[in-house]
Protein backbone atom coordinates (compact mmCIF):
# COMPACT_ATOMS: atom_id res chain seq x y z
CA UNK A 1 0.00 0.00 0.00
CA UNK A 2 1.15 3.50 -0.73
CA UNK A 3 0.76 6.58 1.44
CA UNK A 4 1.67 9.12 -1.25
CA UNK A 5 0.20 9.89 -4.67
CA UNK A 6 2.36 7.28 -6.39
CA UNK A 7 5.12 4.70 -5.85
CA UNK A 8 7.83 3.72 -8.31
CA UNK A 9 8.05 0.23 -9.76
CA UNK A 10 11.36 -0.37 -7.96
CA UNK A 11 9.85 0.68 -4.62
CA UNK A 12 6.79 -1.51 -5.20
CA UNK A 13 8.96 -4.56 -5.92
CA UNK A 14 10.89 -3.92 -2.70
CA UNK A 15 7.73 -3.38 -0.62
CA UNK A 16 6.28 -6.65 -1.96
CA UNK A 17 9.53 -8.46 -1.02
CA UNK A 18 10.18 -9.46 -4.64
CA UNK A 19 13.65 -7.87 -4.32
CA UNK A 20 15.70 -7.16 -1.19
CA UNK A 21 16.82 -3.63 -2.05
CA UNK A 22 16.05 -0.85 -4.47
CA UNK A 23 19.47 -1.38 -6.05
CA UNK A 24 18.37 -4.80 -7.29
CA UNK A 25 15.47 -3.35 -9.30
CA UNK A 26 17.51 -2.54 -12.41
CA UNK A 27 18.98 -6.05 -12.56
CA UNK A 28 15.62 -7.71 -11.78
CA UNK A 29 13.79 -5.77 -14.51
CA UNK A 30 16.53 -6.64 -17.03
CA UNK A 31 16.26 -10.37 -16.24
CA UNK A 32 12.58 -10.96 -15.43
CA UNK A 33 9.68 -9.95 -17.71
CA UNK A 34 7.37 -7.56 -15.82
CA UNK A 35 4.06 -6.16 -17.08
CA UNK A 36 2.31 -3.08 -15.71
CA UNK A 37 -1.34 -2.88 -16.69
CA UNK A 38 -0.73 -5.36 -19.51
CA UNK A 39 2.31 -3.59 -21.02
CA UNK A 40 5.85 -4.88 -20.60
CA UNK A 41 7.86 -2.51 -18.43
CA UNK A 42 11.57 -2.33 -17.55
CA UNK A 43 11.87 1.16 -16.02
CA UNK A 44 12.38 1.00 -12.25
CA UNK A 45 11.23 4.62 -11.97
CA UNK A 46 7.84 3.98 -13.61
CA UNK A 47 5.23 5.72 -11.46
CA UNK A 48 2.45 3.47 -10.21
CA UNK A 49 -0.88 4.69 -8.89
CA UNK A 50 -3.67 2.98 -6.93
CA UNK A 51 -5.37 0.46 -9.19
CA UNK A 52 -2.25 -0.33 -11.23
CA UNK A 53 -1.40 -4.01 -11.60
CA UNK A 54 2.11 -5.50 -11.79
CA UNK A 55 2.36 -9.03 -13.19
CA UNK A 56 5.43 -11.30 -13.14
CA UNK A 57 5.50 -14.89 -14.37
CA UNK A 58 7.41 -16.30 -11.39
CA UNK A 59 6.29 -13.96 -8.62
CA UNK A 60 2.59 -13.48 -9.34
CA UNK A 61 0.57 -10.27 -9.39
CA UNK A 62 0.76 -7.13 -7.25
CA UNK A 63 -2.14 -4.68 -7.09
CA UNK A 64 -1.24 -1.14 -6.00
CA UNK A 65 -3.57 0.17 -3.30
CA UNK A 66 -3.70 3.38 -1.28
CA UNK A 67 -3.10 3.30 2.48
CA UNK A 68 -5.73 5.70 3.79
CA UNK A 69 -5.00 4.77 7.40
Amino acid sequence: MIKSEFITLGQALKEAAVIDSGGQAKWFLAEVPVWVNGEEENRRGRKLYPGDKIKMEESGTILIARDDG
